[in-house]
């Protein structure tokens, strides 16, 4: 079966990203759960954590569907077998944002991390926002590096995804940081794919074929060239897609 993807830019829980999720659920195989994971929030505390995951709830809430807050805040959490039993369970899982580094070095390898890999073929559906889609690369950034212009940004990705770096808040980053998208499109490794996805946007597909969903676009730089995708229109990319080694 195709695999169920959504990769967000940024603004999961809002209304815009409805459409998005009901695609996911329309397709994913499951219980009709959702399961949100706000793993990336968790360096900033748990007051932040807690508040995504509800933010996460009331949404869905919202909507009809059903979710639950899986509560993997580190490595020790996304090993518990309770946890892999729901992820076994459901219909798809939420990555929400925070810091990708931090994302998936909570999640490397663990069984959590397994489980997912393992569904993700069957059907489960895979929503992720920000650190959400950071995360599955081979290289993601860590926010935490407190000079976003350094080369020390660049960390171990999940390398779920191969050749290919995703870049959200793609039409603000260059607000936050003036010189980011030259930054970035110099750090890329040779033959490496950029995709950078604008705020409010998303991109769902089953990994070769994608639709854009939101507001704004989704950018695509491969070979030297640009190509801007805007919200309803189609493209193809074909991702190199499956567990590492390590997994």
């Amino acid at each position: 079966m195709s695999r169920v993807l959504a990769f967000l830019g940024a603004g999961e829980f809002e209304p815009w990203s409805a459409a998005v999720d009901r695609w996911v659920l329309d397709r994913a195989r499951g219980d009709g759960t959702v399961l949100v994971l706000p793993t990336a929030a968790a360096p900033e505390g748990e007051e932040v954590f807690v508040g995504w995951g509800r933010r996460g709830l009331a949404h869905f809430e919202a909507l009809g569907i059903p979710a639950e807050v899986l509560p993997v805040r580190g490595r020790e959490d996304a090993d518990r077998a309770d946890l892999v039993e729901r992820v076994r369970r459901a219909s798809a899982v939420y990555l929400s944002g925070g810091n990708p580094w931090y994302l998936a070095a909570a999640l490397r390898g663990t069984a959590v991390c397994r489980a997912i890999w393992e569904r993700l073929p069957e059907g489960l559906g895979y929503l992720g926002c920000s650190a959400g889609v950071a995360c599955l690369t081979e290289v993601t950034f860590d926010t935490g590096v407190p000079n976003a212009a350094s080369d020390a940004v660049w960390k171990p990705g999940l390398a779920y995804v191969r050749g290919v770096r995703f870049a959200p808040h793609w039409d603000t980053v260059e607000r936050w940081y003036p010189g980011a998208h030259a930054f970035i499109e110099r750090s890329l490794r040779p033959g490496e794919t950029l995709v950078g996805i604008d705020e409010a946007t998303a991109m769902v597909g089953d990994g070769e074929a994608w639709e854009v969903l939101g507001r704004s676009a989704v950018h695509v730089y491969r070979e030297g060239r640009w190509t801007r995708v805007p919200a309803g229109e189609r493209f193809r990319l074909a991702l190199d897609m499956g567990p590492p080694e390590e997994a």
